[in-house]
């Protein structure tokens, strides 16, 4: 005999809470198909249920909330040529997010350890946002040739003085106190106190968030940062923001140098231009954009060498085509997004 196989998504209902648990620990809970159906199946059900007053949604193993999507997979399906089954999982991961901004009920994400990519797609669109000390928060699609997708083409471009443009392009990660500053996170409990939260929100409902939620902590930005960031990402053109940043002449504007330089080239034109359409569009025409768009990003060269060098065989020395940001063709990135 075998062991049972323990479920990746678990989902239950507890004086009145629909509590979501993300559970595969080994993988950074990390999502793929089967667990967005899950996790999509869990909000219909609690949507429905008039004894669920509020949903809680959180990662198991104390490492991560969600580190994203399993790009693995994407990459496999490419491989193979078996594009409808990233189409697939795509639109079924953004499905969820359109549900999480739509939901009608109180939606909490308990946030401790990783959350990127599609992590942020279960939590930002929710109403209620907590993060621990643990808690850090990424989009770091360039290095694998990817782009802010999961709404984040829409819900970047809106944070504060540019960062959630910096933050893209860059892969930067942002800790408990920068994603409160940014709005990315609404409110703040330690690790210990993640237990007494829970019995809290059942006891009280949302409301035990703004009495358990601490004094912010600091950020890591300070205001010099900041004013950078918004200077150096203020413009929508890669070239131009190369340029400001090596205006700049800091030891921070070349570090963010060489994270751009890093990343896939095509990513990065993609990427700034997804979000500069993001910008003007509601949430669902974002999504419906990304979508769009994932059909060719996953068709580039960048996509499969991305992942390799990256999460498969993490050499880390992905080559990219073409090489440099100067080599990029701005007509190939218009032909990506179908004009």
């Amino acid at each position: 005999m075998t062991d049972a196989v323990e479920p990746t998504v678990l989902a239950e209902v507890a004086h009145g809470v629909g509590r979501i648990v993300l559970n595969r620990p080994r993988a950074l809970n990390a999502l793929d198909l089967p667990m967005i159906h899950s996790i999509a199946e869990a909000l219909r059900r609690f949507a429905a249920d008039p004894a669920v007053r509020l949903v809680t949604i959180e990662g198991a193993g104390g490492r991560a909330f969600c580190a994203g999507g399993d790009v693995r997979a994407i990459r496999a399906n490419s491989l193979s040529g078996d594009f409808a089954a990233s189409e697939a999982f795509f639109a079924n991961e953004y499905e969820v997010n359109r549900a999480i901004a739509e939901f009608p009920k109180p939606y909490v994400a308990l946030i401790d350890g990783i959350s990127m990519g599609g992590g942020l797609g279960l939590s930002i669109h929710g109403r209620h946002r907590v993060v621990t000390e643990h808690a850090v928060m990424a989009m770091p699609e360039t290095m694998i040739a990817l782009f802010p997708d999961i709404g984040a083409s829409h819900f970047m471009p809106r944070l504060p003085d540019r960062i959630g443009i910096w933050a893209a392009l860059a892969s930067a990660r942002l800790g408990h106190g920068d994603c409160l500053a940014a709005g990315l996170a609404t409110h703040f409990v330690p690790r210990a106190g993640m237990t007494a939260l829970a019995e809290a929100l059942r006891q009280e409902g949302v409301a035990a968030l703004d009495r358990l939620d601490l004094r912010p902590p600091p950020e890591t930005l300070d205001g010099a940062t900041r004013a950078a960031i918004t200077r150096c990402f203020a413009a929508w053109s890669v070239p131009e923001i190369m340029a400001a940043l090596d205006r700049e002449g800091t030891d921070w504007a070349q570090a963010q140098i060489a994270a751009l330089r890093a990343a896939s080239p095509t990513s990065l034109f993609v990427s700034l231009e997804v979000m500069r359409r993001g910008e003007r569009s509601t949430l669902a025409q974002a999504l419906e954009t990304e979508l769009r768009l994932t059909r060719s990003v996953t068709r580039h060269p960048d996509f499969l060498e991305g992942v390799r060098a990256q999460v498969v065989d993490k050499t880390r020395d992905p080559r990219w085509q073409p090489p440099t940001i100067e080599q990029v063709d701005p007509a190939v990135i218009q032909a990506m997004f179908g004009g």
